[in-house]
């Protein structure tokens, strides 16, 4: 069943996000060599509770964190530890939050100091297909595009693209249908209503492209260890332009000052 969001509720899901966005936005001044992932998450429940958000992800099916902290290999959902990032690290924060009855949900890889140039442009082509794809999230579109525009960009750059983990809808249940895959044909799949919020979120491998349930039962590496890439927005499928109603802005301001 896909639910299709009334412009009220399209609002409240904005809040939800911006809620994300600028939670995002306070880890982005704390990220650098010797911060934990643990630290991290301490920062991003203070701030959510603070904001009179619940985080999105805590006990979510078992899930023992605010945020899902990936580093280098890792895909996604890997749990926040005591372990120090170091330089050279990549670390993707998926962030979630409930606010007002709907969730929120974004994620963004960040550069722990200076990363090597290959890993630098993987960072950079995920994010360029996650834009790619939401260009095509207009109604009368197929989900086959929105896969379709990210595999095309990021395979014809020589990276992969993870088959299994999937984007979803999103609104009143963190996951909703339909899914959202990273792959596909254009012309085919469900297509696209005005009113549909999908959170799409290409990841990425430098390497190949199969991945391995790690012991915690919940972290998603690469088999090959090759590191991965993970972008994530929330977005409204619109008449002629999809709705963003994530934001990289606090996030970009912040590394642009750093800079």
């Amino acid at each position: 069943m896909i639910y299709l969001k009334t412009d009220e509720e399209i609002e409240l899901l904005r809040e939800s996000n911006l809620l994300v966005a600028r939670t995002l936005g306070e880890l982005a001044k704390v990220i650098k060599p010797g911060v934990t992932t643990l630290e991290l998450d301490k920062i991003a429940e203070t701030y959510i509770r603070d904001n009179k958000g619940v985080p999105g992800f805590l006990n979510y099916q078992g899930f023992p964190n605010t945020l899902c902290t990936s580093v280098n290999e890792q895909v996604v959902h890997g749990i926040p530890n005591n372990q120090p990032l170091k330089e050279g690290d990549i670390v993707s924060i998926d962030c979630g939050v409930l606010l007002n009855g709907f969730y929120g949900d974004s994620a963004y890889t960040f550069e722990v100091g200076q990363v090597k140039p290959e890993i630098k442009a993987l960072l950079e082509a995920t994010k360029a297909s996650l834009y790619k794809a939401i260009e095509m999230a207009v109604e009368g579109q197929r989900m086959g595009d929105i896969g379709f525009a990210v595999q095309n960009h990021c395979e014809s750059l020589g990276y992969s693209v993870v088959r299994e983990m999937v984007g979803h809808g999103i609104g009143r249940n963190l996951h909703e249908a339909p899914e959202v895959p990273n792959y596909g044909r254009r012309g085919y799949g469900v297509k696209l209503r005005k009113g549909m919020v999908l959170a799409i979120e290409p990841m990425i491998n430098l390497g190949k492209r199969q991945i391995v349930l790690e012991k915690d039962k919940w972290t998603i590496s690469t088999v090959d260890k090759s590191v991965s890439a993970h972008f994530e927005h929330t977005i409204a499928v619109g008449k002629s332009e999809a709705d963003v109603l994530s934001s990289f802005k606090f996030v970009e301001e912040v590394l642009t000052l750093q800079s």
